[in-house]
């Protein structure tokens, strides 16, 4: 029966993967606007020059005084379009190959620009340019690519409904100088998807610079309507790129890992013992199928993340908490794969032995897949009021495919499905599991200001039998269906929105991240916007929001309705404070309750970044079912010592009372040091530090009155781009309760070596 459902899952995707392409999409796919061989009204034509540059940050090859020459007159935050306060120059050119930018950006005052080194994509408080391509023209997505003064680089994919990330392989160069500074760019076509036509192509264009001082500051190439919903239709248009192909496209990235962890079977004195030692080869394969499919192949992958996720608050949660995913071959082209409903979530998938994956766009449709065949299989039972969790020693096959299509440029449709299943005949506690999902949604932009979304999805599950008893499911089969409904009004002053939900009891989405089951909710928000174009205030926002919800036979679960308010202005000041009155039921009893929040950003100075955020109010003991009073309190800074060295500390404190005495205090210390030697070369030390201290006396349950845990990292990391690296580190973890004070439990060496060869 497994090998049945496997043999359907894998079929399923190869037949998405060859046949799908070859009758779905066009052979000569145009863009939806078909300006692939007329352009709309004012392109710019973009001159095609061979003569090859080298990418070193200085603007003196021949073939600049021949590119294109632009400006980024506007200034569109916080200022509404009023002209930028200094003066940038951008050149640009493609040949066969590359589309090139150059980028003089001056300043009044070198020495008060602000850049340093720094991991790739993590620099947003410098001085930094973005060119955004939107390479379809279709107005719905755009890849960003921008660098720092110092050629740093970051790089991403912004859509209608969000951001999604992507690493591409591109050359940079910044230079800091006494005018300002130069960044010179080259983008190969082969790390693109474009248009399939032999002639001429229209792409949009925008570029923007920002310039942090007292404020932040956006440079634009065009104005900006804040009284318009889509980014990408207000790009400038530009015209040429006859003839460009991706080339080969054959991306091969063969990998090494080391793995060795010696771990304590006793605390706090036992003796360490090897309990995993490995030496991995892996290999992952890169296919342009097409200028605009992408094929890929990943055996014995190494899925780790060399950076540890951030701690969170686990004390007092009714849901399962959500943590983001680093892993490359999931995060790139995410954003072909994301739903209103969040019925993918790659990080279910816990400990792959290979997948295969496609993506990528033919003219109006866009298409994601990939099958994926995982050691362990993580399983989250929703409720209404709260979720429960575990891991399922067994094998398991996941397939998600997801397909979208364009209507005019303001309306999109989608599908997909999600299916997962897995049994392991060796343990008599697991039978025959599998979990489906499936439906269709889509968007509509009525105008530039309104926009509708909607979803149905259906869904059909079979746990184990003694999985089933044990978190009080069914052991038939579950069947149900979720659905929402939203609109948006997004204006200069005036935002709002509502947004319907209804989620079925027996609804299951375990390839995704879906706690919360068995609920009908009713949310909205409105507010309004003063704004400045100059001045020590730059908005001022008033609004409203509310939420009720109740589950499917019409119990009440949850009301809120709050009153906000949002300032951002000197010393790159944002502060929003939110009050709330709530009233929540849970196990059967209706608590009223109140919060007061507040978050709060400033850079009063260059080198300094300051978070500070507070929680305070009346909150349930989701433990023992009884009314509390909770006070939370994080504060958070980063310190850049010159250029190369940053230290950043983030400390979360809460405690809860209840009738008047202490139930917990938590504290979580995370704290960050890391050193660049150069741009792709750093050395950085992790540690984190959880103290937790229970009033076992107010507890109605028997409880340890501590718990302590201490975990450390070090790492070297050589990267000369997103997938040639060296990584060598070590981590390791301590714990201790109110018997022993921490002890070490484990240590681990570990290291990872890829070369990304591109044919």
């Amino acid at each position: 029966m497994m090998r049945d459902k496997r043999c359907e899952y894998f079929l399923l995707f190869l037949l998405l993967c060859f046949a799908g392409p070859a009758c779905l999409l066009p052979q000569q796919a145009q863009s939806p606007k078909g300006t692939d061989t007329v352009p709309p009204p004012g392109p710019r034509e973009l001159p095609r020059i061979e003569e090859k540059i080298a990418v070193d940050g200085r603007l003196d090859e021949a073939a600049w005084r021949q590119a294109l020459e632009l400006a980024l007159p506007f200034e569109t935050e916080p200022g509404e379009n009023i002209p930028a306060l200094v003066k940038t120059t951008v050149l640009v050119f493609y040949d066969r190959d590359n589309i090139y930018f150059g980028l003089e950006c001056l300043d009044p005052d070198p020495a008060a620009i602000r850049a340093r080194y720094a991991e790739r994509d993590q620099f947003d408080a410098d001085d930094l340019i973005n060119i955004n391509l939107d390479t379809f023209n279709d107005e719905r997505r755009n890849y960003f690519l921008g660098c720092n003064a110092l050629g740093v680089q970051r790089d991403g994919i912004e859509t209608v409904g969000g951001d999604g990330s992507w690493d591409a392989i591109w050359d940079s160069a910044g230079r800091i100088h006494e005018r300002g500074f130069t960044i010179e760019v080259a983008i190969p076509f082969s790390s693109l998807q474009f248009q399939r036509t032999a002639g001429p192509q229209v792409w949009g264009l925008d570029i923007s610079r920002w310039y942090p001082r007292s404020q932040r500051h956006r440079f634009g190439l065009v104005k900006i309507d804040r009284n318009n919903n889509s980014y990408q239709n207000q790009f400038m248009k530009i015209r040429g790129f006859e003839g460009i192909k991706p080339g080969k496209n054959i991306e091969i990235v063969p990998t090494l890992t080391g793995l060795n962890t010696d771990a304590r079977a006793d605390l706090p004195d036992g003796d360490f013992a090897n309990v995993t030692r490995k030496f991995d080869p892996g290999l992952t394969v890169k296919w342009g199928a097409t200028a605009n499919l992408t094929f890929s192949g990943t055996v014995n992958p190494d899925f780790s993340q060399v950076e540890a996720d951030s701690r969170q608050l686990d004390i007092n949660q009714p849901f399962a908490l959500f943590y983001q995913e680093k892993r490359p071959f999931f995060t790139e082209g995410a954003d072909f794969f994301r739903s209103p409903f969040d019925v993918i979530y790659t990080r279910t998938l816990r400990d792959p032995v290979w997948g295969l994956k496609l993506s990528g766009k033919e003219g109006a449709n866009t298409v994601g897949a990939y099958y994926v065949r995982d050691d362990l299989t993580n399983l989250i039972f929703p409720g209404s009021q709260g979720s429960q969790s575990d891991s399922l020693q067994q094998e398991s096959s996941a397939l998600v495919l997801r397909y979208k299509r364009d209507l005019g440029n303001k309306v999109t449709l989608g599908a997909l499905f999600t299916g997962r299943s897995g049994d392991d005949p060796e343990d008599p506690r697991q039978g025959d599991y599998f979990n489906r999902v499936y439906g269709f949604d889509g968007q509509a932009r009525f105008s530039n200001r309104d926009k509708v979304t909607f979803q149905f999805l259906g869904s059909s599950t079979l746990y184990p039998a003694e999985v089933a008893r044990d978190y009080s499911q069914s052991e038939d089969t579950l069947n149900d269906r979720a659905f929402m409904l939203g609109y948006q009004h997004q204006s200069r002053n005036l935002n709002f929105w509502t947004e319907y939900y209804d989620v079925g009891r027996l609804f299951r989405a375990d390839l995704g991240f879906m706690p919360q089951v068995d609920y009908r909710d009713l949310s909205g928000a409105v507010s309004y916007s003063w704004i400045r174009n100059r001045g020590w205030w730059s908005q001022l926002q008033v609004g409203t929001s509310f939420s009720y919800s109740e589950d499917q036979e019409s119990r009440f679960l949850y009301r809120r309705n709050s009153l906000s308010l949002f300032f951002s202005g000197v010393l790159q000041t944002y502060f929003n404070f939110m009050a709330s009155d709530i009233m929540e039921s849970y196990l059967g009893r209706n608590f009223h309750l109140w919060s007061v929040q507040t978050y709060l950003q400033l850079q009063p100075v260059a080198n300094l970044h300051l978070v500070f955020n507070s929680n305070f109010g009346k909150r349930i003991d989701y433990a023992n079912a009884r009314p509390g009073e909770r006070l939370q309190l994080n504060p958070a800074l980063t310190l850049n010592v010159g250029k190369r060295l940053a230290f950043g500390i983030d400390h979360t404190y809460e405690r809860m009372n209840v009738g008047d005495r202490e139930l917990y205090t938590a504290n979580i210390s995370q704290g960050q040091a890391i050193y660049h030697l150069n741009a792709r070369t750093f050395l950085r030390a992790i540690v984190q530090y959880v103290d937790y201290d229970y009033n076992v006396s107010n507890y109605t349950f028997a409880i340890d009155p501590e718990y302590k845990h201490f975990f450390s990292q070090l790492l070297f990391s050589y990267k000369l781009n997103p997938r040639t690296v060296l990584f060598l580190g070590y981590s390791d973890n301590a714990r201790g309760n109110q018997e022993y004070s921490l002890a070490r439990s484990d240590r681990t060496l570990f290291m990872k070596v890829s070369y990304s060869w591109q044919i």
